[in-house]
């Protein structure tokens, strides 16, 4: 088994990285396919309405000069100073007052487990997720402002002039001539123990990651600079690796997601909303098991009651609105929060009201990144 390790030494060396267009974004969705449960395969199929994952992986490029799109350009990439240590790093990206790619990332997670949206609401939100995951492992969509991620940045390579992004959007990846395919084919070669450990990573640590290398890239490329042959074999390791984690990660991500739900389809046609996209039939995900009497419980106990209708009480100790809902941290500080309440829809009118309250709310445990969560929509569900 070959293993790729992302070392400092290989990241000095490299002075220059390559990250992907079509193609990348294609091999990142065709692993991910390999790595889905059965279950999984299911509700994706059915939200894509029979579209792979692979030809939806591009659409959140190909709608960005729609005008109703506008909106989601910075969803793609964050732009951070140089020089941070992780500390600083999630500190600065958490309190950003701008839409970014970490934060579509939450809202596309969200929106996929909320009841509530439409099946063509929830077909773009797996499509953005699908390509976002993508974008978070190539190292120039987590940069600096100032030079554009790097297309300001102008390069030689293959006897020819371009610039730092284009060269990762594609340029590299055609060198090594192989289709996305063959490179879903080639590229997919973690063992178990490797799959497990990436899958455990959060969003946060694929941008860390990808900010580690762009920070690298930054020292020692040198503008109008020539890419050789040398420099190309020693980027491609981690081309592999990176593509690698993006596939294993998307799955992992889905998984979570999907691989507890069964879904229904009915002939019901999709009341006309502001998208391009056409759904003929909308999807309905609901749980396994029928909704519950609501019981109460401690905040302790809200990982063995996954999946239950519950009743629990605890100190809010914090919130972030991030547009699409108020996440809100109960019984300690992110991120030692005993569960993570999603406030969505008539419920978010509650988030001025219960910052350092003690409440007791009513809804179904979830979990997310390993933690505990709960989605509530109705105000009612929440006393204080």
């Amino acid at each position: 088994m070959r293993k790729y390790i992302l070392t400092s030494s290989l990241i000095v060396l490299t002075i220059a990285l390559v990250s992907w267009g079509q193609k990348g974004h294609k091999a990142i969705a065709a692993i991910a396919e390999k790595h889905l449960t059965a279950n999984t395969k299911t509700v994706v199929n059915a939200y894509l309405k029979g579209e792979t994952m692979s030809e939806a992986s591009t659409w959140a490029d190909e709608i960005s000069n729609d005008p109703q799109y506008k909106k989601t350009a910075s969803w793609h990439y964050i732009n951070l100073p140089l020089g941070l240590n992780k500390e600083q790093f999630t500190d600065y990206i958490i309190k950003q007052d701008k839409d970014n790619i970490y934060t579509a990332i939450l809202k596309a997670e969200a929106n996929l487990k909320d009841k509530t949206l439409s099946a063509a609401q929830k077909n773009n939100a797996l499509k953005f997720l699908i390509h976002l995951v993508g974008d978070a492992h190539q190292p120039m969509h987590v940069s600096r402002a100032e030079d554009k991620g790097g297309n300001d940045v102008q390069v030689r390579f293959n006897g020819n002039g371009t610039n730092l992004h284009a060269l990762w959007d594609g340029k590299l990846i055609d060198h090594e001539g192989f289709n996305y395919m063959e490179m879903a084919k080639k590229y997919d070669w973690a063992n178990p123990e490797q799959v497990k450990k990436w899958q455990a990573d959060s969003p946060m640590q694929w941008l860390w990651e990808s900010y580690q290398v762009s920070t690298q890239i930054y020292d020692e490329v040198q503008p109008g600079g020539n890419i050789d042959e040398a420099s190309y074999k020693k980027s491609i390791a981690i081309i592999h690796l990176r593509i690698a984690q993006a596939g294993v990660r998307l799955a992992g991500e889905l998984n979570k997601l999907f691989n507890d739900h069964q879904i229904s389809i009915t002939e019901k046609p999709l009341a006309p909303i502001p998208t391009p996209v056409t759904v003929p039939a909308p999807v309905t995900v609901v749980p396994n098991k029928p909704a519950a009497k609501a019981i109460p419980i401690k905040l302790t106990e809200l990982k063995a009651s996954v999946g239950k209708n519950v009743i629990v009480t605890g100190k809010v100790f914090s919130l972030k609105d991030i547009k699409s809902m108020v996440l809100v941290n109960v019984g300690a500080a992110h991120p030692n929060q005993l569960l993570t309440l999603a406030l969505k829809g008539k419920a978010k009118v509650l988030a001025d009201k219960i910052n350092g309250k003690t409440i007791t709310m009513q809804g179904t445990v979830t979990l997310f990144k390993g933690k505990p969560e709960m989605v509530v929509n109705d105000p009612e569900l929440i006393k204080f």
